[in-house]
């Protein structure tokens, strides 16, 4: 790995602002979800469970208004039950609650937005099929649903209709959901899971379930998680993609179908820039913004014109300028620097949003949609890593090669500015007092502000 040192040195004073938005799309099982340019919430697709918010539990393959959310700037979709996060730290649920996914306590559904009880000072969230994540502003994780298989992480296999917090777990950048398991990325680059691993979901070595977070094997600088039906996708800061897991339908994209319970390398796959993973199906943005798959096409969720599916990537047909990507069960969202959206797969209950309940293997844009939020935060947002943190001699930072560098202190001031020019920088602080600095990285697309604590 290549590696920049600087030393830091006085500059000039500027002030924090511009920071990125959070997910603007979601993908569920055949819904979707879209968090529109004024911080509402849109829904369409499937909704016998209420997923839609809308009051009602009749389907819809037009974009429909949530009830009653305003200040949303994160969504996400489970199989039957949908989550939001506000700019107030708060996290509202809708949607199938048998498992107690919703978290407020009961395990009545509900076809409106509902708050999670006792819930506040959230960064993130993740939906999976029935539990759900979310990340505190503490670096720590809480998990509230169902819990079977160990997918709450708390060291038991008891379900829960409030939130629970994770074992063990400190130093969580990002956290993302599959079936009945989760994932967690630390400040250090690495990964951890916990709940079924089966098809090897944990990437572990073993096929042994866990109900406390175990590290996935191997990874190491890893920038981005997404967790997929029963396989999990890792994206590195020198941007290639790592997959394991399940493998029946070629979602790992390495050539085979065959299972692996150790991350490997998607073939091919160099320059991406986010990573998305279906049910059976796995997408990512590549840096010139055009979108990539692989795995499952039966009903043409890997976009490409055919339904045959593919276990090496191929590229979505007539899909460009892409800043956001989203997958579903068996169908696939995407948003573009125009802030519209595109869907393509399955639609047998209107998840594509176009009017219709035609199935569609190349990308239609969703009918009537509000101009969606143009920053994706697990694209954007994860792309940077410090580590050790605290730290009293140096730091490393882990990120895109495309960004610029600043250090700032407490108070405003300029520290250091630099281009990023290798993926891994090295940053002298011995000199530097203690107490709390900021990291400000710049790419094309958006401003991202990390911390240290310098001992």
């Amino acid at each position: 790995m290549k590696k920049a040192i600087y030393t830091i040195s006085l500059l000039v004073t500027f002030g924090l602002s511009n920071l990125a938005n959070a997910q603007s799309l979601a993908g569920g099982r055949a819904f979707s979800l879209a968090v529109c340019d004024n911080n509402t919430v849109k829904a369409w697709g499937y909704n016998a469970n209420g997923q839609l918010g809308n009051g009602t539990n009749t389907d819809s393959n037009v974009p429909v208004a949530v009830s009653f959310l305003t200040g949303v700037k994160s969504v996400s979709c489970g199989d039957r039950h949908s989550i939001a996060l506000k700019n107030d730290g708060t996290v509202w649920a809708w949607g199938d609650n048998s498992n107690g996914a919703l978290g407020n306590g009961t395990n009545t559904s509900s076809n409106v937005p509902i708050a999670v009880s006792s819930v506040t000072g959230i960064t993130a969230i993740a939906a999976g099929r029935y539990h759900t994540l979310a990340l505190k502003n503490d670096s720590t994780v809480l998990g509230w649903g169902y819990n079977g298989e160990g997918a709450l992480g708390n060291g038991t296999y008891t379900s829960s209709n409030v939130a629970v917090p994770v074992s063990f777990l400190t130093g969580v950048v990002a956290i993302s959901a599959g079936t009945n398991f989760s994932l967690a990325l630390k400040n250090d680059g690495s990964v951890w899971a916990w709940g079924i691993n089966d098809e090897g979901e944990l990437g572990n070595g073993t096929n042994i379930k866990s109900n406390v977070p175990v590290p996935v094997s191997f990874l190491t600088n890893i920038i981005s998680v997404s967790g997929g039906y029963f396989h999990s996708l890792a994206l590195k800061n020198d941007n290639t993609v790592w997959a394991w897991g399940d493998n029946s339908n070629g979602q790992l994209g390495n050539g085979t179908y065959t299972n692996s319970n150790v991350p490997i390398v998607v073939g091919s796959m160099t320059g991406v820039d986010a990573i998305a993973g279906g049910r059976f199906h796995s997408l990512v943005i590549k840096n010139d913004a055009m979108v990539w798959a692989w795995g499952r096409n039966n009903s043409g969720q890997l976009g490409n014109g055919t339904n045959i599916n593919s276990n090496v990537p191929v590229q979505v047909n007539s899909l460009t300028g892409a800043t956001t990507i989203a997958a579903g069960e068996q169908h696939s969202l995407a948003r573009n620097t125009s802030g519209s959206a595109w869907t393509w797969g399955s639609n047998g209950n209107g998840e594509l949003g176009i009017g219709t309940n035609t199935n569609s293997n190349i990308p239609v844009q969703v009918s009537g949609l509000c101009p969606v939020l143009s920053i994706n935060e697990p694209e954007e947002l994860l792309f940077l890593s410090i580590f050790p943190n605290p730290a009293s001699s140096s730091i490393t930072i882990a990120a895109r090669i495309k960004s610029s560098l600043s250090i700032m202190a407490i108070n405003g001031q300029q520290l250091l500015e630099q281009k990023i020019t290798e993926p891994t920088t090295i940053l002298d602080i011995s000199t530097l007092p203690r107490g709390i600095y900021f990291v400000i990285l710049r790419s094309e697309r958006s401003v991202q502000v990390g911390k240290f604590v310098k001992q």
